[in-house]
């Protein structure tokens, strides 16, 4: 009975310390199409691999900076700090989901298979045990994390230690794809984005992933990449639930949002655009000209041009634009909202 108090009152003080807290960023996402707009990293790790936190600290820096989920993803084959920590792979989750449950984070387990080119790294989420995907054989490991429903992705194809020949396409991944074991891709990881993914995507109708791939403190990995927000995966879900998210996932319905850029198919590119401006009536006019008042409900940078002006709305942010009273046109060309067809343009 004295154990349960002590349980019951630990579990009371974080939930109480989560409520409390006023240093949570508000991220502004609208809700498109009737789905859920979800703030999400897939990628990050612990001291459990070759991390430098542990694991309930990137619940609370998930929960600090505005997040809605996370999934920790240690490496299976890689524990420089092995010697310290225990070797079960399930570890981090365990330990990251009672953090996670008080702070309202949706924490999705998941683990990175850790190979050389090709196929390279792969995250599996939504796993149920770590354990026995630790195989030699990483079509064995990634068979393993299939029959336990995951859902997997071809992480960072462009990065120079794993893409020595440059971000290339092989052959191998074509049988992983044919065998319905690849699911989506990193088309941004930590500081780089890769068009060529982005456009594998489009072509092989894999999911869009955009992951910050976290090993130190968010602190430091803001500071160093000179960054408002880590990279996300905006997923749009039919409910807020980790079931909510595997399916939205395996719909491949997702958006890329890294440093200003808002990258994916124009379908939901294109309503988060139509959903965060606003174009007021008219409340001025001057002879033929009317003045109009552009809001941006949303977070989002948007870098726009009209009629040969380049002008910059910034997040939650507005501006007076004018146009001709008999034949008015608000047109604009949104230039960091990137789909598979360029550039977003967008009449409002």
């Amino acid at each position: 009975m004295k154990k349960i108090a002590i349980l019951l009152f630990a579990v009371l003080f974080v939930e109480s310390s989560y409520a409390q807290s006023q240093n949570r960023h508000s991220i502004l996402v609208p809700d498109i199409q009737d789905f859920i707009s979800l703030k999400c990293d897939f990628h990050m790790h612990t001291v459990f691999s070759d991390g430098s936190v542990w694991p309930d600290v990137r619940v609370e820096e998930a929960f600090l900076e505005g997040l809605d989920a996370i999934a920790i993803t240690d490496h299976i084959e890689y524990l420089p700090h092995k010697k310290d920590v225990s070797t079960d792979h399930n570890r981090p989750y365990e330990i990251a989901k009672f953090a996670a449950d008080a702070a309202g984070i949706l924490l999705i387990q998941g683990t990175e298979i850790t190979r050389g080119m090709p196929p390279g790294h792969l995250n599996a989420l939504f796993i149920s045990d770590a354990n026995p995907i630790d195989t030699a054989n990483y079509l064995d490991a990634l068979s393993v994390a299939k029959e336990q429903g995951a859902f997997i992705f071809w992480n960072h194809p462009g990065w120079l230690p794993q893409a020595r020949e440059g971000i290339k396409w092989y052959d191998e991944h074509s049988r992983l794809l044919e065998a319905g074991i690849i699911n989506g891709i990193e088309i941004v990881n930590y500081n780089e984005w890769y068009p060529e993914a982005f456009k594998w995507c489009v072509e092989k109708n894999l999911t869009m992933m955009s992951n910050s791939d976290i090993h130190e403190s968010l602190s430091s990995f803001n500071e160093k990449n000179e960054q408002e927000l880590r990279p996300m995966t905006l997923v749009f879900a039919q409910e807020k639930s980790p079931e909510g998210i595997k399916e939205a996932l395996f719909g491949g319905r997702t958006v890329a949002w890294f440093k200003g850029k808002v990258i994916g198919k124009e379908v939901y590119v294109r309503s988060l655009a139509e959903e965060s401006l606003f174009l007021e009536e008219t409340h001025f006019k001057n002879n033929n000209t009317e003045f109009r008042k552009l809001i941006n409900k949303s977070d989002f940078h948007f870098y726009m041009e009209r009629n040969g002006e380049e002008f910059h709305l910034k997040p939650r942010g507005e501006m007076i634009v004018t146009g001709s009273v008999d034949h008015p046109d608000y047109e604009f060309k949104i230039t960091n909202f990137i789909t598979e067809n360029g550039e977003l343009n967008i009449i409002l």
